[in-house]
């Protein structure tokens, strides 16, 4: 699966079976996870039994609570670590969609049942639930491409082709605060116009901004 279809296909999924995840896709996710970390300087850690991270109410209402397993985001704690969770965490989001499996990105979890290794300079920063779900997911309500970007410059199709992916990017509440301007130069802003977890987002929307255009990008 290319990864343009698995953002096309994927859709956070909170309801699971009760299947644990195989051990080869365990050591795939792992494997990606390693180099994922060693590339943004991130300490992504997938925990195999998620236990009693989703046992809140609000988490067992929505159904978490039957999430198998966790990874667990957490990385050296400066400016930059949100941008750099969303956008490495969302590589592996669409990796493990590829696999077969479901995910979704949590906010609301018990911090002291997950079982993660948090040296000191490190933070815990948010959760991604996997496993199999019950089903597929669907899909949300997005904004327009005109209420997210911004174009001071020629128009390009790479960045008309990168707003695409990036309006399907996951994003707290499912509010997409972000603006994407392109500018005389040709080069990329993301402006973070604020909310719960909106660095994390800005993030995860570079990372679809690449896939679509092509054009890398850097968090932080």
């Amino acid at each position: 699966m290319e990864l343009i279809d698995a953002i096309r296909q994927r859709h956070s999924v909170r309801q699971y079976d009760a299947r644990d995840i195989e051990e080869d896709k365990i050591l795939l996710l792992k494997a990606k996870i390693d180099e994922l970390n060693a590339e943004g300087d991130l300490h992504l850690q997938f925990v195999e039994d998620a236990a009693k991270t989703y046992n809140r109410l609000f988490n067992r209402m929505s159904g978490l609570g039957s999430a198998p397993s966790v990874i667990a985001c957490v990385g050296r704690d400066d400016a930059s670590l949100d941008q750099r969770v969303g956008y490495y965490g969302e590589k592996l989001v669409l990796y493990a969609q590829t696999l077969g499996l479901n995910t979704c990105w949590t906010g609301t979890f018990n911090r002291k049942n997950l079982n993660a290794d948090v040296p000191e300079g490190e933070r815990l920063v948010i959760s991604i639930a996997i496993g199999y779900g019950k089903d597929q997911g669907r899909g949300r309500k997005a904004k327009t491409k005109e209420q997210v970007s911004k174009v001071l410059s020629t128009g390009a199709e790479w960045f008309d082709k990168g707003v695409e992916l990036a309006l399907l990017a996951p994003t707290a509440i499912n509010q997409q605060k972000f603006l994407i301007k392109l500018l005389p130069d040709e080069t990329v802003e993301f402006v973070d116009k604020g909310g719960v977890y909106s660095q994390v987002d800005i993030g995860i929307v570079k990372c679809h901004f690449e896939i679509g255009s092509g054009r890398k990008q850097t968090p932080g």
